[in-house]
């Protein structure tokens, strides 16, 4: 009997480090920027001590880039960031209405089509295609949203009056989404689509996105 509790006593241990891991993953002190950066080969580092059931980090280098090219990933989640379709006219648009509501700066941005925005899909389960069929807004540790309840988290987040537009919560989730899965499935025909994150076209705005350095990189890479 002994001998057999021993034997549970690494897994209930991996259970308690593997939750406080996850944790430890969200910046509980953010920066002015609320952005901390590290190269992709610091990421490995990270990831090499966490279990393997913790978010994994994906590394460019390995594909074969040079240290000189190696794009820089946050090394924490940040919170309150909105996870979108970045070639996408609508949803540009409403990021930067957006950013222009949100006075404290509380809410941040990452292009879906940078891989910074990997760790953040892999934490909740998601992949691209699930991203582009209702964008993701990662409130906290544990705690994300898609669709039509993302946009209504984010509003809740604004100053007034913006903020008071969150109370369409009370609507029902399946009413809701069933607007905004029209919308999104006709948004390229309705509004546009562009080749590359439109962001780079309005560098003004990239401060307050979490994937601004490797946008950069990417930008100067076409010239």
């Amino acid at each position: 009997m002994a001998a057999r509790l021993m034997r549970l006593l690494p897994k209930r241990a991996s259970i308690r480090s593997s939750s406080s891991s996850v944790k430890r993953l969200f910046s509980s002190t953010p920066s002015s920027s609320d952005v901390v950066s590290s190269t992709a080969a610091d990421l490995a580092g990270v990831g090499d001590d966490d279990d393997e059931d913790g978010p994994v980090y994906s590394n460019p280098a390995a594909a074969g880039s040079s240290a000189s090219e190696a794009v820089l990933l946050p090394t924490l989640l940040q919170p309150r960031v909105v996870v979108f379709d970045g070639v996408c006219h609508l949803c540009h648009g409403g990021v930067k209405w957006v950013i222009k509501a949100d006075k404290h700066r509380k809410i941040k941005f990452c292009c879906l089509q940078s891989e910074t925005a990997e760790p953040y899909l892999r934490l909740c389960g998601l992949d691209r295609e699930d991203v582009l069929r209702r964008f993701l807004f990662v409130e906290g540790p544990g705690l994300y949203h898609q669709g039509s309840t993302a946009a209504l988290k984010v509003l809740s987040y604004l100053p007034l009056p913006y903020s008071a537009l969150s109370t369409l919560m009370v609507v029902p989730t399946p009413l809701r989404e069933i607007v905004y899965d029209y919308v999104a499935k006709r948004r390229y025909d309705w509004f546009g689509k562009s080749e590359d994150c439109l962001v780079l076209k309005e560098r003004e705005l990239l401060e307050r996105f979490i994937d601004r350095e490797e946008l950069m990189a990417r930008g100067r890479s076409d010239f």
